[in-house]
């Protein structure tokens, strides 16, 4: 603690976590640990297996390695601290660990709003402009894209992380969340923070709204072109590809919404703990099973992968 005229300034946090020490937490616990190590390994492999194989050196590709290293990062920054604090039984974070947990979370889901856009714009531009498809979404344009959602998301990041932390902080320490969530953050401050949580509000929605826009006009133009495809072949490859990314951004703009653009009036500590899990743990761990359990490509590079290994383990027997 440190003193600043009459008021004791907070040096550092405390956070209540997700779960408390007991059998049926523990177990639970266990659980979260096994969806970290299957996102993990998920999201390495798919980076992986795009990398090195050439069939899937596409911008759809391109664009689905990006968000698995989003993901890969986004649990990351989340999980690891939450079984330090639990297993502690402490929750101690510092003021600066709390600042760039802060910055790293809104730059990652800030990333994925606008990578999840851009990845239906292109499925839109593959099925509705094929013959014009590796002009349009060419090496550049690709790189452009993701730059532009790093970009983004870091400026959301950053914006947020500083002004959260310029508010003094003199009361309690304890923050109800397993991480450092901006709203649970602010309800410790001792000053008005109305107008800056309005203006966070407007910026969520902003955030989430926008590009959601963009990939619900791009399915609404992928759904019109492929009910005017007269092979049925053609039609079932459409949305097999479609409806994985379709069921990725429900399951992550589906959370997101519920947690940000509901009004603060009806949120609950408990259920944003809940619906917090949904896209900092669940989303990373089932995006790359979503896109390679329909997807022959990257199953066939999966395969060709383990047959590499095989191949080698046999060599180095003989």
């Amino acid at each position: 603690m440190e003193w600043s005229g009459n008021q004791t300034l907070i040096t550092h946090f405390i956070l209540l976590g997700l779960f408390t020490q007991t059998p049926l937490h523990f177990f639970l616990f266990s659980i979260i640990i096994i969806m970290f190590l299957v996102a993990l390994t998920g999201n390495g492999l798919m980076i992986l297996l795009i990398n090195i194989d050439s069939r899937l050196h596409s911008p759809m590709y391109f664009f689905l390695s990006w968000l698995s290293l989003m993901d890969l990062m986004l649990i990351s920054t989340i999980v690891p601290q939450m079984a330090v604090n639990f297993l502690s039984g402490k929750g101690y974070i510092t003021f600066t660990g709390c600042g760039l947990q802060i910055l790293f979370f809104l730059t990652l889901t800030g990333d994925e709003c606008f990578l999840l856009a851009f990845m239906a714009y292109d499925r839109f531009v593959a099925i509705s402009n094929p013959l014009r498809y590796s002009v349009i979404m060419n090496k550049r344009v690709c790189w452009i894209m993701v730059a532009f959602s790093w970009l983004f998301g870091l400026t959301d990041g950053l914006i947020q992380a500083v002004f959260t932390l310029h508010f003094p902080y003199c009361g309690s320490n304890k923050i109800d969340h397993f991480f450092c969530d901006v709203p649970s953050v602010l309800k410790l401050a001792c000053a008005d923070t109305s107008l800056y949580e309005s203006m966070i509000y407007v910026c969520c929605v902003l955030m989430l709204l926008l590009p959601f826009s963009v990939i619900s006009a791009s399915y609404l133009q992928v759904l019109v072109a492929v009910l005017r495809m007269h092979s049925t072949k053609g039609r079932q490859k459409a949305f097999t590809t479609c409806s994985s990314h379709m069921t990725v951004v429900t399951l992550f703009y589906g959370a997101a919404i519920a947690t940000y653009i509901r009004p603060q009036a009806y949120h609950s500590s408990k259920q944003d703990k809940v619906v917090s899990v949904f896209y900092t743990m669940i989303t990373p761990m089932l995006n790359p099973i979503i896109y390679s359990l329909r997807n022959k490509e990257v199953t066939g590079a999966l395969k060709k992968l383990l047959g590499r290994c095989s191949y080698g383990r046999a060599q180095n027997n003989n």
